[in-house]
């Protein structure tokens, strides 16, 4: 009797694997649909801010609302950069990012191939003090901060800006060391054979294993440092230094009935941003896979 029923219920599954399929099919059909709606749902104050950048200001003002601009007006942009004083901003916001990614690249990767690859008493305890920093809030810490570079005469200029990110951030050092985590112990004792010291092991060995990593390192500190805001708002003081954010900030104060004028400047500061994640998310996806290094 086990075998018929055991013969009966294959036929059954046979006969409903046609039916399965059809519903795996509509499953994926509205599941892509609700994306897709989301996705344009959340694109949607996007295009509305570049539309209004190419609009005139009697056509933002007129009722009823229109989403395409009727005369589309390039000269928005020109004017803004211009009178914005964008160039300088983005040489000055250029600087701070260079910058935050050389320093951040070196010290992150440098820490967290200690806690990876070297053996050294305490090692445990110092990886969980690290990561409790990150349960501090960082607006904690901005008066004690502000005191330090205040005392070292440092207020107005960009070395409260620049300077800790040689001292590493606990989530990339974190990050990368996961990633590290990944890569054979046996590529480091072969190193240590052929005698490459630690440094050496960890500039030619376990950086270009780890571009994947280093390249989402790399965003991140890119994207926080064009898009900050407080930190120059604090610390700087001269319009020569500022950066584009606060740039776009000041930008307002001059111009704020003139809209067509604000959002062609918001397109400005935002599009790099936009484009560099656009390019490289392919290696942003896989830094932040820690199971991505090398296999052995």
């Amino acid at each position: 009797m086990s075998l018929l029923a055991a013969q009966e219920q294959a036929r059954l599954k046979k006969l409903s694997t046609p039916q399965r399929k059809v519903r795996s099919k509509w499953g994926a059909v509205l599941l892509y649909a609700i994306m897709i709606a989301l996705g344009l749902l959340l694109l949607t104050p996007l295009f509305w801010m570049l539309s209004t950048s190419l609009k005139s200001m009697q056509e933002i003002m007129s009722y009823p609302p229109t989403l395409f601009p009727k005369v589309i007006h390039f000269e928005n942009y020109q004017h803004a950069w211009e009178k914005g004083n964008f160039g300088r901003y983005t040489l000055n916001t250029l600087f701070l990012a260079g910058v935050g990614v050389f320093s951040h690249v070196l010290s992150n990767t440098f820490v967290a191939y200690g806690f990876a690859k070297i053996r050294f008493p305490g090692k445990k305890l110092l990886f969980s003090v690290m990561l409790g920093t990150m349960m501090i809030p960082s607006f904690v810490t901005l008066i004690p901060q502000y005191i330090l570079f205040s005392k070292l005469a440092w207020i107005n200029t960009y070395y409260p800006l620049t300077v800790p990110g040689f001292f590493g951030s606990a989530f990339q050092i974190f990050l990368i060391r996961q990633f590290f985590m990944t890569i054979p112990n046996e590529l480091i004792e072969a190193g240590k054979v052929d005698g490459a010291s630690h440094y050496r092991i960890w500039w030619q060995l376990m950086l270009p294993l780890s571009l994947p990593v280093i390249a989402t390192v790399a965003i991140m500190t890119f994207q926080g440092a064009w898009n900050d805001f407080t930190g120059p708002l604090i610390y700087i003081n001269s319009e020569s230094l500022f950066n584009l954010q606060i740039g776009l900030q000041s930008f307002k104060g001059t111009e704020s009935t003139q809209w067509h004028y604000l959002m062609a400047g918001s397109v400005i500061v935002l599009l790099p941003v936009v484009l560099l994640f656009f390019f490289f998310q392919r290696y942003f996806i896989e830094g932040m896979n820690i199971t991505a290094g090398t296999k052995g």
